[in-house]
């Protein structure tokens, strides 16, 4: 076999092992990113041109939020906003409009106080969210989705409970961050729940 033959299958080799990095970079990428934004995965490939171009922009969400300096809440905070939260909720019986507004203004807040820049925009705090709360982001999306549309033409009583259900579900991930002591508010959301039921 001669020398260029041989510099041939040496190149097409190397040449062949690079593609097979590459194309596994990708796969693990790919899965890091399905893993980790679920559902607002799926969302991103839809709304950009290819896949590639979703994954690029997911990576820079996690790029930015790495920049973020989010922290947990303390004990009193956190005991501050249960207790908004529980006026919120009963508030939801008389004035439910406004109820889930100021649900929506206490997620805000909620979100500042824990690191979350909040003068960007709705669209940028959902995309703040999504790379640690991706499992709680379809909820806040929906819930606001509903109070935008009850600003223009108002939505019904039972759209604004749901609402309030799904706000309520990102206030607790919020508040607790996944952490594992999530059991010790549980309390107050069958105790919520409960309440929603004993109202309808």
């Amino acid at each position: 076999m001669s020398t260029t033959v041989v510099v041939i299958l040496v190149v097409a080799a190397v040449v062949i092992v690079a593609l097979v990095a590459v194309l596994l970079m990708q796969q693990t990428r790919r899965r890091h990113l399905k893993e980790k934004f679920g559902p607002e995965y799926e969302r991103a490939v839809r709304e950009k041109e290819s896949p590639r171009e979703a994954e690029r922009e997911l990576a820079e969400r996690e790029k930015r939020h790495k920049e973020l300096d989010i922290k947990p809440l303390s004990a009193s905070a956190r005991e501050r906003y249960t207790q908004r939260w529980a006026l919120i909720q009963e508030q939801f019986v008389d004035r439910p409009s406004g109820a889930l507004t100021e649900a929506d203004r206490v997620l805000g807040e909620l979100m500042a106080e824990r690191g979350y820049p909040t003068d960007g925009g709705y669209e940028q705090q959902a995309a703040d969210l999504s790379v640690r709360h991706a499992r709680t982001l379809e909820h806040y999306r929906a819930a606001h989705d509903t109070l935008s549309e009850h600003e223009r033409s108002q939505a019904s009583t039972e759209r604004l409970r749901e609402a309030m259900v799904r706000y309520r579900t990102v206030f607790e991930d919020l508040l607790t961050d996944g952490a594992d002591d999530r059991h010790q508010h549980n309390g107050h959301r069958d105790k919520a729940q409960h309440a929603d039921e004993q109202r309808r």
